[in-house]
């Protein structure tokens, strides 16, 4: 569904990707591992067209995406969920409110038939009776399920997972990690999960794939990566300390500065 081809990114003097190559195949969850500053979330922004490689090529089903115009670009987005980090929910909105934006900017859906799909997609997640809260109102786990369901609310054919487990307990941890495989299973739908959580990418996983250094070090099942000899592998599994990994630290704050899709405050029409 999804195949990068010697994509290379550099934030000033920086090169966080250095030629990197993957496929990732529909149907599938695939599990991108790596220490922080390794790429993997400049990776993830890289499928989702929030960022243009610096040298290498981007498909999306067979399409080359990554020189296509906004214009043409946005339809492909409209196939593509992502949950953030740290959710990026609307502080301003309710939970209505953040599920319907979606609706609103890309649908012709009348206001019953916004409701019902907000209600169905709030079901999928388990959550019930929540619409009329503000985030703030919301439990860490809670808003990741409301940021989850907005993700699906279009019914994409990818969904895109950035650290979804960062922030939570181990139990509300584990409650993400069977939502991930159980929208795959009901959804039908492909899963790039980016994460340093060894315990959800053995939970979710159905491929996995290592960054280190903005490259790739390691491509196959767990049990494949579990049997690789290099050394920074062996040295991420058994959570040992590498001194080289804080010469890749600084280019994690960088990465995160990485832009979000363009949206608007659907009450003050401000571009947030």
């Amino acid at each position: 569904m999804v195949r990068l081809v010697r994509v290379v990114k550099q934030f000033g003097t920086q090169v966080v990707l250095n030629g990197v190559s993957a496929d990732f195949r529909e149907g599938e969850t695939t599990v991108v591992l790596g220490p922080s500053g390794s790429g993997k979330s400049v990776l993830l922004k890289h499928i989702a067209g929030l960022l243009r490689p610096d040298a290498g090529e981007v498909y999306f089903r067979s399409q080359r995406i990554d020189r296509l115009s906004e214009s043409r670009l946005a339809p492909i987005r409209r196939q593509i969920g992502f949950l953030f980090q740290l959710s990026a929910l609307f502080d301003s909105m309710t939970v209505r409110e953040n599920l319907e934006f979606p609706l609103q900017e890309h649908t012709g859906l009348s206001a019953r038939e916004r409701a019902a799909e907000v209600a169905a997609a709030l079901r999928r997640v388990d959550l019930v009776g929540v619409e009329d809260k503000f985030p703030a109102e919301l439990s860490g786990g809670q808003q990741k399920r409301v940021a989850l369901a907005r993700a699906i609310i279009l019914k994409p054919a990818l969904i895109l997972y950035d650290e979804p487990t960062t922030g939570l307990d181990p139990v509300r941890a584990d409650g993400i990690n069977q939502l991930i495989r159980r929208l795959q299973g009901e959804l039908g739908v492909t899963s790039i999960v980016v994460t340093h959580d060894l315990t959800s990418a053995k939970k979710v996983a159905d491929r996995v794939i290592m960054i280190h250094g903005g490259v790739v070090i390691a491509d196959g099942t767990l049990s494949d990566v579990e049997a690789c000899e290099d050394e920074h592998v062996r040295n991420f599994l058994a959570g040992r300390y590498d001194p080289s990994e804080d010469a890749l630290a600084g280019a994690a704050g960088v990465a995160d500065e990485a832009p979000r899709p363009s949206t608007r405050d659907a009450k003050s029409g401000r571009k947030l």
